[in-house]
């Protein structure tokens, strides 16, 4: 069994976001709609937008960190198992509270309007974050080798990253209840699909497993500046593709691999 290790630059990222997160929500709530057409609240706008891709990211980080720890046990389905997936739930159900119509349950079931029904059933960055622990967390344990479980995860970042466009035009409330269709994509109004935003989860998770390695042999230092390196990179060629010069018919992809990869390097 793994020891736990704390990571401080992980707890300070989570920090600055949090902190982010709760400034995008008051100035949601009270900013003049004047000010909104600002040329600094567009700059402010751009940063707020990288808050859910950071959780997402430092919440995979985080998972790969712990993943070590008592597998076997979980694999028995042991006390470790549910008090796993009571926590991994935990944060699906509070999801869906913060976005409950009335606080009685029969008065939302009878009196709910299709209109609240939607923006409840509708993917939020916590149930998405949910969806993608248990994901990472249920892979884990059917998955024994450590490597085989890496190049996984490789794989379902290509994946999702490749088929999200094509999930984007299907209705997949057509075939099933809203409460599953909507981690597809944003048709009816999710926010956070789990098509693509699993791949900033993913893309932690596989940071996680090589940061690690590199620490242990004493190469940390190499391997955040060629991480930074290709960050920059990654940057510079997302602006380069919504600059104009290429063709609208392949930045008008929704959701865009290159935006995710300019966001992932930011």
């Amino acid at each position: 069994m793994k020891d736990k290790v704390r990571y401080i630059s992980a707890d300070l990222l989570r920090g600055l976001v949090i902190i982010i997160m709760i400034e995008v929500h008051v100035f949601n709530a009270f900013l003049l709609p004047e000010l909104r057409q600002t040329g600094w609240f567009s700059v402010l706008n751009f940063i707020n937008g990288l808050v859910a891709p950071s959780f997402l990211f430092v919440s995979g980080f985080a998972f790969q960190v712990s993943s070590g720890s008592k597998l076997e046990e979980m694999r028995k389905l042991g006390k470790a198992f549910w008090k796993k997936i009571g926590r991994i739930f935990q944060i699906i159900v509070i999801g869906y509270a913060l976005h409950l119509p009335y606080y009685s349950l029969s008065k939302t079931i009878n009196k709910a309007t299709p209109d609240q029904l939607a923006s409840f059933f509708a993917v939020d960055v916590l149930q998405s974050i949910g969806f993608g622990l248990l994901f990472l967390f249920l892979t884990r344990l059917l998955i024994k080798s450590d490597k085989t479980y890496n190049y996984f995860l490789i794989a379902s970042l290509v994946l999702v990253t490749l088929i999200s466009p094509i999930i984007w035009t299907i209705d997949f409330n057509d075939f099933v209840h809203p409460l599953i269709g909507n981690y597809f994509n944003r048709v009816h109004g999710s926010l956070f699909p789990v098509f693509p935003w699993l791949n900033f989860l993913l893309a932690g998770a596989i940071f996680a497993k090589y940061f690690i390695e590199a620490r242990e042999r004493n190469e940390e230092e190499k391997f955040i500046r060629i991480i930074k390196n290709d960050g920059i990179i990654a940057l510079l060629l997302g602006h380069l593709f919504y600059s104009g010069l290429f063709p609208k018919h392949l930045t008008s992809i929704i959701p865009n691999p290159i935006f995710f990869l300019k966001d992932l390097g930011i």
